[in-house]
């Protein structure tokens, strides 16, 4: 058991590590301007909005029926939002106020683009914090999956590992945005990965001996709750200040359908009897 533990936390390691390496695809870049920052958070709310209601919460109605996967799933909108109205935020001023400042003088204009750094890298964290909570449910397969063999274990997390690129991505562009830091941007993308070798050691050694599987599938139902909420809450209304509606939806769908593409090639890849 100990040895297949083992192998398990190796190749999860893989796939959470490949988080780091969308980091380093910012990183090495320069930040981006405004309008392109608005199209990438647009992505990257696709990423999240599909993962959320074509992974997490499908599997929740799948396996929980109708009713009791929406009831899952609503709890988790319904805690985060009571959870958000007592976060505070930092108000964001439209893309037009802040040329209006910047005119004004170069106070107003260093205090707006604070705001809007405040703002980024709340939606950075949110972001950070959606990828952890997916990443969480890939370690337990790539943990089940080893079980199975290594040619599988091997197989789900090389699988994984090109999945979590453009999460990585997604995590450490707002970062690296927000606070100019290059470490930063690495060290929350790189954490967002490690929720998937935790993910193996909660299921060798808690699952499925104090966890039912039903109630699992139910919190991963409600995480999907979660992330549609902040997503629609914080990282659309961002993308639509700085790029604009249209070019915002353009780039959601578009982050949508790579994800989409992403969690199928991740499926085809597992055995008949294991899912994420």
């Amino acid at each position: 058991m100990d040895s297949q533990v083992a192998v398990a936390l190796a190749l999860s390691l893989v796939g959470g590590v490949s988080t780091s390496i969308g980091a380093l695809v910012v990183i090495v870049n320069q930040a981006p301007n405004l309008k392109m920052l608005g199209l990438l958070q647009g992505f990257a709310a696709g990423l999240m909005l599909s993962i959320s209601f074509f992974d997490l919460a499908h599997n929740a109605l799948n396996s929980l029926g109708f009713l009791k996967g929406n009831l899952w799933f609503f709890a988790g909108v319904i805690f985060f939002g009571i959870v958000a109205s007592f976060i505070p935020e930092p108000t964001l001023a439209p893309t037009s106020d802040v040329k209006g400042k910047k005119k004004k003088g170069d106070e107003g204009g260093k205090d707006t683009l604070k705001k809007h750094r405040r703002q980024v890298l709340f939606s950075g964290i949110v972001t950070a914090v959606g990828i952890s909570l997916h990443n969480f449910p890939e370690g337990m397969a790539v943990f089940l999956g080893s079980m199975k063999g290594l040619r599988v274990g091997i197989n789900l997390a090389l699988a994984i590992a090109l999945h979590n690129i453009p999460e990585g991505v997604a995590v450490a562009l707002p970062v690296y945005f927000a606070t100019q830091s290059k470490w930063q941007a690495f060290k929350l993308a790189t954490l967002s990965g490690f929720a998937e070798p935790l993910g193996v050691i909660i299921v060798a050694y808690l699952f499925p001996s104090s966890l039912s599987p039903e109630i699992l599938e139910g919190l991963l139902g409600s995480v999907g709750g979660v992330m549609a909420f902040l997503t629609l809450h914080e990282m659309l209304p961002l993308a639509f200040d700085y790029a604009g509606q249209k070019q915002s939806v353009k780039a959601v769908f578009l982050g949508m359908a790579f994800m989409s593409a992403s969690l199928y090639f991740l499926s085809i890849s597992l055995p008949e009897d294991l899912s994420l």
